[in-house]
């Protein structure tokens, strides 16, 4: 699937930043407020008399984990990439959305889940990248328990995407485990098996049925970072 050759319809699965927006319970939230206004601005004299001109800023105060993201390397291994260090044809190409909402909150996600899901997308997992719709988005954001609702992946369903060459997936929610349990299957696998995950994305009920498409969820170049927020997209045709 060419890079270089994107057409077709456009979905945004990036969660909007919001001053003070739910977090991971491990992590504090972010402050998003404005920084300079139009209104204060006025009194700089910038521009001309008969054109003068005004401006805004935001001031952004956050951690690297916030809205829709994608985990370094480093975040779990202290011998990984930063995400600054990680290729950028990581964070692109050929992808397939999995239905996964019937897995009830604080559910496992195991292997005949996942094998049930890519049968009924018609796509076989082959280095894909992987998003798998869970519908927590819709049915809790943003009240409190958005955080503490989501579904995880079992050690084993993230092996199974390791298989099949799937270097990244992606889910709804602050992380790929369940925030009732402290083991971190998906993450220690992550580790393990030198891939990686975003999190956070959403409108991903979009993407149900639309076979093989593109994607792509670039982040920022953080030095050192062990995530970043992205701006994802997919690509249907």
């Amino acid at each position: 699937m060419a890079v270089n050759n994107i057409s077709g319809r456009i979905v945004d699965l990036t969660l909007t930043l919001e001053d003070n927006m739910p977090a991971h319970r491990l992590f504090q939230r972010p402050v998003i407020i404005p920084h300079h206004t139009h209104e204060n601005t006025k009194d700089f004299g910038l521009g001309v008399p008969d054109d003068p001109m005004t401006f805004a800023t935001t001031h952004i105060s956050t951690i690297d984990h916030i809205g829709t993201h994608i985990d370094a390397f480093f975040h779990v291994n202290p011998d990984g990439m930063p995400v600054d260090q990680m290729p950028l044809d990581m964070f692109m190409g050929k992808a397939v959305c999995l239905d996964l909402q019937h897995i009830p909150d604080l559910g496992d996600v195991d292997v005949g889940d996942i094998e049930e899901a890519q049968e009924k997308a018609g796509v076989e997992i082959d280095g894909h990248i992987v998003l798998m719709c869970s519908g927590l988005t819709k049915r809790h954001y943003p009240n409190p328990e958005c955080v503490i609702a989501n579904w995880g992946l079992t050690e084993a369903a993230t092996h199974w995407l390791a298989d099949r060459g799937s270097k990244i997936h992606g889910v709804e929610g602050p992380s790929t485990d369940r925030p009732d349990w402290s083991e971190f299957p998906s993450h220690r696998v992550c580790r393990e098996r030198g891939i990686t995950h975003y999190e956070w994305l959403v409108n991903m009920e979009e993407l149900i049925g639309a076979g093989e498409f593109f994607f792509s969820g670039v982040p920022l170049k953080l030095n050192g970072g062990s995530g970043s927020p992205v701006r994802a997209f997919a690509v249907l045709s």
